[in-house]
């Protein structure tokens, strides 16, 4: 598989150009990078308008994934605000009101996203695992306005994988758009049975390659499924460079085009290892008393109070051995892995493990979050009225004004627009909240 952004740029580097072009660093290391970043410029091709090396690219990364897909040097946020404003368009040219449905664990940016576009957003009950089931879509039927999108994040952070295939045959049987936050997922399409959002039937996607995958931080993927409308189609770089920079890293493009020729040779071999040396690992501590959760092959997500430490606790004792995680608060200690992560380093986390001593369980649990009674949109809280910080404790009654108060994690207690109820302060409090961000004055 070519790799033509790449090889433009090493090409560009090494020769005895005159660089009378950003970025103003000229090429000459400081970092040691600089040689290879460069910017849209003759050859060099544009991301949002592409006829050259990055439309090769991207038409690999297509071939790679079984769909059409463009790139991101903006992580999956700008993905995502593409996604909503793509279903937006597409709710308007049927003559409907874009509201969207969307399970509580949305990450912050379809939240901004929402309030910059005027998005209503109807949310779904949360459920045990804040995974949504078809019984819980089956509720947004009987909305005043039927949403013209669902909208769900899977895998979530702890780890949990919702069922897309059969949101999908929802969807698209209530003429809906199904669109997923798949940002700690792009490696699921590799797995010997594709798990992937864009083979099981979403219209739209995200993933951002830079989390499991070799890339950049930074580099993510906008997947537009078969089953998406013409339209969503043709408009989906113009979504992109609705919110962009114009001035794309394209060191990140870089990797993302260099990682085009590692999904198609060897990632599935590398993969496959992986998934069989984490499986080991989990059953080696299951055995030995840990509590685990999720269902991602490749996630480690402990439960470590059965053992007697909290999440944060042991992230600590981890990092005292220089293994530092991906997230902990007092329920959760979440270690992310791939096949860059060597033999060494599982052992590493599996020995430490089984060394630590059992201590009595830890039996507090974590307070139940609260269905908060909602008052104003997303935009009418955060865009259209005065707000103001305060002490957790003396926001009880008032509406929150902050596009993500969350737990655990990218779990809201409330989100912008809902009132702040006792139960909703005292859970803040548990998570280690202190203060939050209301309307001074309600309508």
């Amino acid at each position: 598989m070519t790799t033509p952004v790449y090889d433009f740029a090493r090409k560009y580097a090494d020769s005895d150009a005159v660089r009378m072009h950003m970025p103003g660093h000229k090429g000459k290391p400081f970092l040691g990078c600089e040689p290879l970043d460069l910017t849209e410029f003759s050859g060099a091709d544009e991301l949002f308008a592409p006829h050259g090396i990055i439309a090769e690219s991207e038409a690999n990364a297509s071939e790679i994934f079984g769909c059409q897909t463009v790139y991101s040097a903006e992580g999956s946020s700008l993905c995502i605000r593409a996604m909503l404003w793509l279903a937006m368009r597409d709710a308007v040219s049927k003559g409907r009101k874009p509201v969207i449905a969307a399970g509580r664990n949305a990450h912050k940016v379809f939240l901004t996203a929402a309030a910059l576009l005027d998005i209503e957003i109807l949310w779904l009950p949360q459920t045990g695992s804040y995974l949504e089931s078809a019984q819980t879509w089956e509720q947004c039927l009987s909305a005043v306005d039927r949403p013209a999108a669902l909208y769900l994040t899977s895998p979530d952070y702890l780890g949990n994988l919702a069922d897309i295939r059969a949101a999908a045959a929802f969807c698209h049987a209530h003429d809906m758009l199904l669109l997923v936050d798949n940002a700690h997922g792009a490696y699921l399409k590799f797995l010997p049975e594709s798990l992937h959002p864009s083979d099981l039937g979403a219209d739209l996607c995200c993933d951002s390659a830079h989390k499991t995958l070799p890339v950049l931080t930074g580099g993510a993927y906008l997947h537009i499924g078969g089953s998406a409308p013409e339209t969503v189609r043709k408009n989906a770089k113009n979504a992109m460079s609705l919110f962009a920079s114009t001035s794309p890293s394209y060191l990140i493009l870089e990797s993302l085009d260099l990682c085009n020729k590692y999904l198609k040779k060897q990632y599935h071999t590398d993969l496959h290892t992986l998934t069989g040396k984490v499986s080991r690992l989990k059953e080696a501590l299951i055995s030995r008393g840990w509590q685990l959760s999720g269902t991602e092959p490749v996630k480690l997500t402990i439960c470590p109070k059965s053992c007697g430490y909290t999440g944060t606790k042991l992230a600590g004792i981890l990092e005292k051995h220089s293994i530092f995680v991906e997230f902990a608060d007092p329920d959760f200690t979440v270690l992310m892995m791939s096949p860059q992560n060597t033999d060494d380093d599982l052992q590493a986390v599996q020995d430490i493990l089984l060394q630590l001593p059992k201590l009595p369980p830890i039996t507090e649990k974590p307070p139940a979050i609260p269905k908060p009674e909602r008052i104003l949109t997303p935009r009418q809280a955060m865009l259209d009225s005065d707000t103001e910080a305060c002490p957790v404790m003396q926001c009880k009654g008032r509406i929150c004004a902050e596009f993500a108060i969350s737990c655990p994690p990218a779990v809201p207690i409330v989100m912008c627009g809902e009132r702040i109820s006792a139960e909703a302060a005292a859970c803040m409090q548990y998570y280690g909240i202190t203060h939050c961000t209301v309307i001074k004055t309600e309508r």
